[in-house]
């Protein structure tokens, strides 16, 4: 069992940049896929990016490819999304998740194939 937590949100201009990090404070995280998904109010949760457990498979919502990377640095128990190029329609809430089973190398895009999620951390791009 893990229990994700996020960090990295914050204000930023449209352009900027801005690297959110996910940990967990329970558990081995390393062990686990890990998804970033993202939600404004009134809309559902969005599929963002996720990665495998391993680190070497990864998929991107085709609204963030070429400007979001995922990535995880296993010793220090951490995943990131690096997110770049942003604009006004990237502001949300972002969660990491993580699914039940640990080891797997599926990098999943659905809410309900995750079942350890993080608080969330506020990300707004001013335009």
């Amino acid at each position: 069992q893990v229990q994700p937590v996020e960090s990295g949100g914050g204000l930023v201009q449209a352009g900027g940049s801005l690297k959110l990090s996910c940990a967990s404070s329970v558990g081995t995280f390393s062990h686990y896929a890990v998804g970033w998904f993202r939600q404004t109010p009134g809309k559902e949760r969005e599929f963002v990016a996720a990665i495998s457990w391993t680190g070497g498979s990864t998929n991107y919502a085709d609204s963030v490819k070429g400007r979001f990377t995922i990535s995880r640095d296993n010793p220090k128990n951490t995943v990131y999304l690096q997110m770049n190029s942003l604009n006004a329609e990237d502001t949300a809430v972002y969660y990491c998740a993580a699914p039940r089973r640990a080891f797997t190398s599926a990098q999943g895009m659905g809410v309900p194939e995750y079942d350890y999620w993080g608080q969330g951390t506020q990300v707004t791009v001013s335009s």
